[in-house]
Formats: structure tokens, sequence, C-alpha cells
């Protein structure tokens, strides 16, 4: 059997434990709005159409944001199409998706929607068609609180009182050649900066992202943020991060070790934004928005968008369906975005229903949890306080595409109100058991209150609707407790909760 061990102490604290790491996303784009979170004639639906048991599973996912309307979907919309009477609406073709979009919900009923579910919305302006005016005008109408011409049609609409809506994305993946009005970094840099500074001339306290690489592997990187942060410093909050590079592609060992990318990806976005942080002698520090990242097979058939003349509304796109060892890989990610709480601020799994997503639905019927709810849903009721870092002394095994890989990876969360702490952490070995030892030095006198493993001897294992309780975390009666040191063994492929409290 593998041993490791881990050691953590309440005074080695990276940040405080962010809610706003635990958004979510949703997009006009497949099932994810249509039949998803909204499906008027449901037998879950409210008044204003969405679906009960859609919003039950969010709040018990623990989503507290939600990233909207896109994605590469926001790149080509205009906004006001989904406003005022829903029967005057206009259907738009979606480039982005070669999709149709008939407008039935819009930034009136995201809000509401929001509201119902009790997230916080974070909202996308388009940059790819439009531009400084369209963002300004989307502002007024969510924002503004006086008698100007888009305040008051939304109060016609029916809204009297203003959004309020904090979070502002400038724009989507600017960097990516698929993207509707794609840019150069110095193309996209001024118009990100030229349209942060109009929208702070009407509210000076909003939340700006600008956009950073669509991910590690794209040519641009690292240059792409240093051009677009040189621009835009002063007037953006955070820059984004989006990773889709992971998926199980008959290198299950690989796959596992993913994080590795996604601690690459956050450290070398931070130093960059230092870099130009001391280049221009700017005071303040950029934070990430890892407002995008989940397991993606992008090259299965349900990832295939329509084509021709095939324009049709809410398609199955995107469908995966989720296995353990994915679960275990979402769990790991979410380690390393708690590891990197001083530096990513907010984050979003991207998306939260059908696509690409923890929660699955049928049309008129049923929903469930895909693997990939629990790590995530657990890890957001659980982690409090303040994130530590942890010492970790672990095996390492060989990846082909990281080298020499830690077979244990792990975070720790320590809540100073109630000396709780949580350890989250997964076994990455393919076929092989991992004796753990937490040391919990420094945390006083604990007791072990929930020890939960998600794991199963097929790691290919999917849940589904009509099977979706034998792939669920479970309590792991290997764990102990002796003096200040915790013992638990973790399956192979497995994430893994260990909570102790001294209740």
């Amino acid at each position: 059997m593998l041993t490791a061990s881990v050691t953590v102490d309440p005074a080695f604290v990276v940040g405080p434990v962010r809610p706003r790491t635990f958004g979510s996303f949703v997009e006009h784009l497949g099932r994810c709005v249509y039949t998803g979170i909204y499906e008027p004639g449901h037998p879950s639906a409210d008044a204003d159409g969405f679906r009960g048991d859609v919003i039950d599973l969010l709040r018990e996912l623990g989503v507290t944001t939600v990233r909207y309307p896109g994605g590469n979907f926001v790149s080509g919309y205009r906004w006001e199409d989904g406003v005022g009477p829903v029967d005057e609406r206009p259907r738009r073709p979606d480039l982005a998706w070669h999709s149709t979009d008939p407008n039935l919900v819009g930034v009136d009923e995201f809000i509401t929607w929001c509201r119902s579910a009790g997230v916080e919305p974070m909202m996308a302006v388009n940059l790819g068609t439009r531009g400084v005016q369209e963002a300004l005008d989307l502002l007024e109408y969510c924002n503004g609180t006086g008698d100007t011409h888009f305040a008051n049609l939304r109060r016609a609409n029916g809204a009297q009182e203003p959004y309020g809506i904090r979070m502002w994305c400038l724009g989507n993946e600017m960097d990516g050649p698929w993207q509707i009005g794609h840019k150069t970094a110095e193309e996209y840099g001024r118009l990100a900066v030229e349209t942060a500074r109009a929208m702070r001339m009407m509210d000076p306290d909003l939340i700006l992202v600008a956009c950073g690489s669509s991910g590690s592997g794209m040519p641009t990187f690292g240059e792409w943020e240093r051009i677009v942060l040189s621009e835009s410093y002063e007037q953006v909050d955070m820059v984004s991060a989006h990773a889709y590079y992971y998926e199980e592609d008959g290198d299950l060992g690989s796959f596992l070790a993913s994080a590795i990318d996604m601690d690459h990806f956050i450290e070398s976005v931070a130093a960059t934004a230092d870099a130009v942080r001391a280049s221009g002698k700017h005071d303040k520090r950029i934070a990430i928005s890892f407002d995008e990242w989940n397991v993606w097979y992008q090259n299965r058939a349900e990832s295939k968008v329509p084509e021709g003349d095939d324009w049709p509304v809410a398609p199955v796109l995107l469908e995966d369906k989720y296995n353990v060892a994915d679960a275990v890989v979402v769990g790991n990610l979410l380690i390393s975005l708690l590891r990197h709480t001083d530096r990513v601020h907010s984050a979003s799994l991207a998306q939260l229903v059908n696509v690409i997503a923890p929660i699955m639905t049928e049309p008129g019927g049923r929903s469930w949890r895909q693997t990939t709810f629990h790590p995530f849903s657990l890890t957001a009721r659980h982690a409090a306080g303040q994130v530590l870092r942890v010492a970790i002394d672990a095996p390492t095994y060989d990846t082909a595409k990281f080298g020499a890989s830690p077979v244990l990876d792990a975070v720790a969360t320590h809540d100073p109100e109630t000396g709780d702490v949580v350890v989250f952490a997964v076994n990455r070995s393919t076929d092989e058991e991992l004796d753990l030892t937490v040391d919990v030095r420094g945390a006083g006198e604990l007791r072990l209150a929930e020890a939960i493993t998600l794991a199963h001897p097929d790691p290919m294992r999917q849940a589904t609707a009509d099977d979706p309780d034998s792939v669920v975390p479970r309590a792991n009666d290997s764990a102990s407790v002796e003096g200040e040191t915790v013992s638990v063994v973790l399956p192979p492929v497995s994430w893994a909760m260990l909570r102790l409290t001294r209740g």
C-alpha cells in the first residue's frame, strides 16, 4: 500500500475561503437554458417557468454566483432582444453554436431566476459585434436609478428597483479565433479599457473582469495577458482564465493529474499580472476570475454543433456523461482553486445544467446529479474560514503529460470561529490504495466528525437518471483520530473529505 502524509497548521494561511469560488455558468447553449433552468409546463415549474427541481439541486450544489449569458454566445448577442413582451421578441440565429435563440429568457428573466435561486448574477457584455455604447446601455438598464431612458425601460418591463449587478465580464474569450469579433491583444486591450472606463463613469464600484487567455495552450498565452493588462490595469479588477483541456483520452494517470495544469495556469497569469504591476508602478494587485473550468470531452459526438440549414432551438449539445474519474478530477481542480485563493477571487464551473454540467434534466421529466456534482457540493458546503497552506509528503508516479506527479493532492480549510478543520484530498493512483496520515498540529483537540470518499471499483462508472445513487460519496470507515493525527485509507482514483471539529 502507498503511504503519504499531510501536515496542517492553522498558522499558515493562504487567504480566506471566497464564496465566489463556488460559482457556475448559464449560457444560451444547447439545453442549458431551455429545458434546463427554464421549462414552462414542467411539473415543477414556478409561475415564471423555471424548473423548481433544478433550483433545488442548485441550492444543494452550493452555487453562489452564475455567469450569464455566455460564453461564445455573448459575442453575437443583442441584449435588447431579450427584454419586453415575450411574444414580441425576435428569434435570432446564434452563430456561436449554429442554433436559433427564441429569446424567451433574457436579462429580466435571468435576474428573476437568480433571486429565486439565491445566487449572485455575473453579467457579460458583448465586445465581439458590439462595444462601449451597448455595454453602457445594458448597465443603465440593469443598475440605473435615475429618470433615464433604459432605467425607465426596465421599470416599464416590470422591474421598478435596479438589479444592482456588481460583477461584469468585458467580453468573452476574445483571444480565440472561434470567437465572433475575435481581436488581437492590442485591439481588445484598447476596447476593454475604453469600455471599463465608461462603465465606471456610470458606476465606479463595479467589479470588472478583462478577458485573459481561453487556455494555457493558446499560442498567445502570457503575452496576451501582458498586453491586455498593460492597457487596462487601472480600470479592471480581475483577469479571466478558462480551462477545458481536461479529458481522459486513454491516459488515466495523466488525466488524474490535471490540476497540475491548473496550478501552472494560475501561477503563470499571476506572475504576468505582477510583472505588469511592477513595470507600470501600480499599487493594486490584479486577481483572477477562473470563470470557465471543467472536464470536457470536446471530440465526442455530442460536442459537434449543427451545420448547414439546421438551426435548431436548444439542441442536445455538449451533454457529457461523467464518471467517477471525472468527479475525482473536478474535486482536484477545486483543490487547486482553493489553494490559490490569494489570487483566484472568483470561479465558475461551466456549466450548470445539461451542458458539461453537474445537473442533468429530461424535458418534461426527471433531473439528477452527475458524479461531478458531489465533490463540488461537499466542498462548497464545508470549506469555511481560511484556506491553509499544507505540507504534502507523497510518492510520485510517472505520467506522459506531467512527468513525475504526486499520488496525493490536498488542501485544508480552518474556521477560526469554530476551530473546525476540513481536509480535501485525492488519491491519483490508478490501482493502489493510499494510507494517508494527517497531522493537525496547532489546531487543538479535535474529533472526527465525518470522513467521506467518492470512489468505485470501476472508475468509469457513471450516474444516470435510472441509477443516480450507485456512485455517490460514502462514509469511509477506515478513518480514525489518535491525538493530533488522523489516519485514513483512500481507494485508488478517489476524492475524499475529512471533517474535524471541536464540537
